[in-house]
């Protein structure tokens, strides 16, 4: 067992680490919560997250804390905002290891973990440095202890310590706690959602099970109080006021301009966490463990596997309807379905493997979205190659035509990805209907793992020659120079972060537009702004178009 955790651990870091820092972080999430940590070191105030210098209500300040700590060992860069996530994804894959081999056996828990490497988005989130993985991590634990406590509870349990008998309930909620501290009260409203209809799918049975949700609770609140609590005391409720205000907002708007049709987080899910979402497809609901396993496992340990599944398809459901619901739709709100996706989907390859227990829609569905997904990225640097023919398909969006005239090397064999992916698909959907369900897992999965790593590191930098570049490469010219730099008619974090921008002090306002456009700033202002929206600049008395790149149209006006 020693040995699995070391060969993971290895797996984990020479994935997920190497070039952590070869691109730009994107605007927005990544360079917004980057730029939170990077003011927390220059201010010194390490409880009230900001942005701009001035009061950001929208998240609990966990996981800038760990990018601050990352900043002051590696410096403010791209590689110090990703690495808890690359920390978070050694964490992660050794916890499912270890629940997997110890509920089923060390084939399930390999083969859980390298879903997790093996399937695309769950793969690149660990490469990332948005808040989620963090956030999905506390989740999870934090609800497996309160499932890990209730098992225990009906084994024998007489003599044993206070803390004995507690802990797995005491950690637990103490652990959903750092997942309030993480994002917010979201991670407790789904485990407590989850937990509820576990009881409701057994008529409100269970002994002592009110109790001990409650005494879990209770460890969950207690561990947020961490900053909750401090926070008030030290600076009032209108900081609270305004983070839950921003709450309620986003389950009821399209904040921040993201909106999506109905079934937005299903089809994430089954493209986002290809291959391992087309195994989880025949176990999405009811209880699919089989007479012969039941007869070939102990008593005890089939009940605990049967009844973890259940768990796990609750959580699902509820991520899957949950942001449904909502109305702000982004990538990554369905991401704490990793962990479920990815346990029933290991599942049906592990009882393939054990007991011949084959689903035909596999077998169909693992070429069709394999095809679909290798072909995109197999054709892409061609595309890249040949950008007029794609030019006609975005006429009526002058900013995107000008993306596109990004100077751009693309080189035919920066499909290789794509490639891979198509041929893992195809090897899998064969050797599954040869039922060799080992080699279809083995294959999948390596092929998924590779097409993520090597789609990181050959394409998404090109992609974003095209998406941003061109305004990151002009912030970072004007860092550490005595000037003011402000997007104009658009939102956006990364001048913030890449020009460095220093505490404006009390005067929070002395960059506003208006100021810099109309007044005596007292210094050179660099105004940033699309070709399809400039708005008054070129009209503003002594300010000058300095050039356009890529879409994007930079001014500067000087201060006489």
């Amino acid at each position: 067992m020693r040995r699995d955790y070391l060969l993971l651990s290895g797996l984990a870091l020479l994935f997920f680490l190497p070039y952590l820092g070869a691109v730009h972080l994107f605007d927005w999430d990544e360079i917004n919560f980057a730029e939170c940590a990077r003011e927390m070191i220059m201010t010194g105030d390490w409880m009230r997250p900001q942005i701009d210098f001035e009061p950001f209500w929208e998240k609990p300040p966990l996981f800038f804390w760990m990018q601050g700590l990352g900043m002051q060992l590696f410096g403010v860069n791209e590689l110090a905002a990703r690495l808890p996530n690359a920390i978070c994804g050694l964490a992660t894959i050794l916890t499912v290891y270890h629940i997997g081999s110890r509920l089923h056996d060390r084939l399930l828990g390999w083969i859980w973990a390298l879903a997790w490497l093996g399937s695309i988005l769950p793969h690149l989130y660990f490469k990332s440095g948005i808040i989620d993985p963090w956030f999905n991590f506390f989740t999870f634990v934090g609800l497996y202890g309160f499932i890990e406590f209730r098992w225990r509870f009906f084994t024998h349990t007489e003599g044993m310590s206070f803390w004995v008998k507690y802990r797995h309930l005491i950690v637990g909620g103490s652990v959903l706690g750092l997942a309030i501290l993480t994002k917010g009260p979201t991670a407790f409203l789904i485990a407590s959602m989850v937990i509820a209809l576990y009881w409701a799918r057994y008529r409100f049975k269970g002994k002592g099970y009110f109790k001990h949700y409650v005494f879990w609770a209770v460890h969950a609140g207690l561990a947020a109080l961490i900053w909750f609590g401090v926070e008030a005391m030290m600076h009032g409720t209108w900081f609270m006021e305004e983070f839950l205000k921003y709450q309620v907002r986003l389950f009821s708007t399209h904040d921040s301009g993201h909106s999506g049709f109905l079934a937005y987080h299903f089809v994430v899910l089954l493209i986002g966490c290809f291959p391992i979402s087309i195994f989880a497809l025949p176990n999405l609901w009811g209880d699919k463990q089989s007479e012969d396993e039941m007869l070939e496992s102990d008593t005890l340990a089939a009940c605990k596997q049967s009844d973890f599944g259940t768990w796990m398809q609750l959580l699902l459901w509820v991520v899957l309807i949950l942001f449904t619901v909502v109305q702000t739709k982004i990538l990554h709100y369905s991401s704490l379905a990793y962990f479920p996706l990815s346990y029933l989907g290991a599942v049906t390859l592990w009882r393939a493997i054990r007991w011949k227990r084959y689903h035909k829609v596999i077998g169909f569905a693992l070429p069709v979205i394999g095809l679909l997904l290798g072909t995109a990225v197999l054709l892409l640097p061609w595309f890249g190659q040949h950008v007029d023919m794609i030019k006609p398909l975005f006429q009526q969006d002058a900013f995107a035509m000008a993306n596109l005239e990004a100077n751009v090397n693309w080189q035919l064999w920066q499909g290789l990805p794509g490639l891979i992916l198509i041929i893992a698909s195809l090897a899998g959907a064969f050797f599954w209907f040869k039922k060799q369900a080992w080699k279809t897992a083995q294959i999948t999965l390596l092929g998924g793992t590779l097409f993520t790593a090597l789609t990181m590191l050959f394409i998404v930098p090109d992609i974003e020659a095209y998406s941003q570049r061109s305004a990151i490469e002009f912030y970072e010219s004007k860092c550490g120079e005595n000037c003011f730099v402000k997007p104009v008619n658009f939102k956006s974090y990364a001048h913030l972060f890449y020009t460095c921008k220093q505490n404006p002090g009390k005067d929070c306002t002395i960059d506003d537009y208006p100021s810099l456009a109309h007044g005596n700033p007292g210094k050179s202002v660099f105004f940033v702004a699309k070709i399809n929206n400039l708005g008054e600049l070129p009209n503003l008395p002594d300010c000058h178009e300095l050039y356009r790149k890529n879409g994007f149209v930079f001014f500067e006006r000087k201060v006489k």
